[in-house]
């Protein structure tokens, strides 16, 4: 049964696994560009994507899933730096395109030219316009008309599904 106490136990442990590794998201980032730079993204299995990612960017990246609001530190990120694919590493968006719209997820007004693909997404009563990694088909998120200027859009990013490198 869990308990405060097991969670406890079990995040501590998490906290020091991680923190034993050594390696900061930024790195691990760069080694997965330089590693897999050959790597023929739209061709990989499901089994070859579980290895990649943890069950939670599995599930948003390749299941077109949604994280829970306010769960990502990167909707709070103020640095300067680029998002990129949690994926494959591609670069997605600038931070000098990103903004607080309130909702719980990072979002952005503007992505990196030629970055996203979109498809319409009828999962619920109404259609809205996903947006995908353009390398990796990995999922984001979904863009919206309710931005701030100069585009007017709002591209509302699951933050699981980014990596942040800090310039």
């Amino acid at each position: 049964m869990l308990n405060r106490r097991t969670l406890g136990l079990s995040a501590g442990a998490l906290a020091l696994t991680a923190c034993a590794k050594g390696v900061t998201s930024a790195e691990a980032t760069e080694s997965k560009i330089m590693s897999d730079s050959k790597t023929d993204w739209a061709n990989l299995t499901e089994s070859e994507w579980k290895d990649r990612l943890t069950d939670v960017e599995f599930h948003v990246l390749r299941k077109e899933g949604t994280e829970r609001p306010f769960s990502s530190p990167l909707n709070d990120n103020k640095a300067t730096g680029t998002y990129v694919c949690a994926g494959c590493a591609l670069p997605l968006f600038t931070s000098d395109k990103k903004f607080d719209s309130g909702t719980g997820w990072p979002s952005f007004f503007q992505p990196i030219d030629g970055a996203l693909g979109t498809k319409v997404d009828r999962k619920l009563f109404v259609a809205r316009t996903e947006y995908h990694c353009i390398r990796c088909g990995g999922h984001q998120g979904h863009v919206f008309k309710d931005g701030p200027a100069p585009t007017g859009l709002r591209y509302c990013n699951n933050g699981v599904a980014l990596d942040f490198i800090e310039a």
